[in-house]
């Protein structure tokens, strides 16, 4: 077994952990509905990903046509409650996911999510996929602090964790310069929901599958 120098590895959610991009789509596509927008395309909902929700939503509508005369904040309760009506019906872990988190547990690690996406359906996502127990803390958006690329929720991850060295493992910037401002190792994803290329976000290991992750982490 490859041994890694890490008391605990951390993930973001969206894009690093899962592929949610569907059901992300199916949610602010009908937000987009309800003022007579066209839905966005498959393909460039991957693009809107990254810094939350509203972020998400705010970008949705630059690319739509905008949002002069909108009250935004009207559109983001209606997307949040079909998300979480149908915050299942698509999202799977990355190939090699469910391997990686059983060799994680079998290095002995901790493991753990810091996610921008609100701490209610995060931990919500988790439980329909069967992950949640998987986690040993859960910090998610509105629990208490900043959302990254703030590195406050990370300092908290290691400390509900338990303590000692950590590494995190995200696919945009918003985890990076999160990981860096926290003085914390990170590994990037390329198959994720990546904001700038991949070996351009500033992480120390970058992986093409999970199955790359435990000899990424032992390197670092």
């Amino acid at each position: 077994m490859t041994k890694i120098p890490f008391r605990i590895v951390g993930f973001d959610l969206d894009g690093t952990l899962l592929d949610t991009s569907k059901d992300l789509g199916a949610a602010v596509n009908h937000a987009l509905s309800l003022v007579d927008r066209p839905p966005v395309p498959d393909a460039a909902v991957s693009g809107l990903i990254g810094g939350g929700s509203r972020l998400m939503l705010r970008r949705a509508l630059a690319l739509t046509g905008g949002d002069e005369g909108l009250d935004v904040e009207a559109l983001y309760a209606p997307l949040l409650a079909f998300y979480e009506d149908n915050i299942a019906v698509h999202t799977a872990l990355y190939p090699g996911g469910a391997a990686m988190l059983d060799a994680l547990d079998d290095a002995g690690a901790a493991i753990a999510m810091v996610t921008n996406k609100p701490q209610p359906l995060a931990e919500k996502l988790l439980g329909e996929l069967g992950l949640l127990d998987r986690f040993a803390c859960v910090i998610g958006g509105g629990g208490g602090f900043p959302l990254k690329p703030a590195p406050d929720a990370l300092h908290a991850m290691v400390t509900r964790a338990g303590g000692g060295a950590a590494a995190y493992v995200g696919d945009t910037t918003f985890d990076t310069h999160a990981a860096r401002a926290a003085g914390l190792p990170c590994v990037a994803v390329s198959f994720g929901f990546n904001d700038l290329p991949v070996h351009d976000l500033g992480a120390d290991a970058v992986i093409d599958h999970f199955d790359a992750l435990i000899p990424a982490l032992a390197g670092l």
